[in-house]
């Protein structure tokens, strides 16, 4: 660990921890490893999410009411 690292005290269900005991053990990683892997994995995840609304905000917007009317206008409902 480099010194840039810092250090939190994360909570887990017992069966939780001891899968990650387990997994941290066949995989050849520290359960940090493997906690800060699926915490970046989560973040990368909600930018990608936020781009992706940023690149939908200017679309126009349609109403329940028009989607309803479209849908039965088509023969759908």
């Amino acid at each position: 660990m480099s010194d840039l690292n810092k250090r939190a005290t994360v909570y887990f269900d017992p069966e939780v921890h001891r899968a990650l005991k387990i997994k941290a053990a066949v995989t050849n990683r520290s359960i940090s490893e493997l906690i800060d892997h699926a915490v970046k994995l989560e973040l990368a995840d909600d930018e990608e999410d936020i781009r992706a609304f940023e690149e939908r905000a200017k679309e126009p917007t349609v109403s329940f009411d028009e989607v309803l009317k479209d849908l039965k206008a088509n023969g759908k409902i």
